[in-house]
């Protein structure tokens, strides 16, 4: 197991104050980073509206469905 800490103050003597909202605002930021984008699904009915992207889809738009 790894013993070494993340995170280390070179400098100064932070309170427990500092030292929680330094730790807040580095756990924020590395979420972000992990976070997956949401993607939002896609209905059918906005999607029957699209025009295919066929080679021959203005010939197909015309046939009965």
């Amino acid at each position: 197991m790894n013993t070494e800490p993340l995170v280390s103050v070179v400098r100064g003597k932070p309170t427990d104050i500092e030292l929680a909202a330094l730790v807040t605002v580095l756990v924020a930021a590395s979420s972000e980073v992990d976070a997956e984008p949401a993607q939002t699904p896609v209905s059918h009915w906005s999607r029957s509206a699209r025009p295919s992207m066929t080679p021959h889809s203005w010939k197909t738009s015309a046939l009965p469905r």
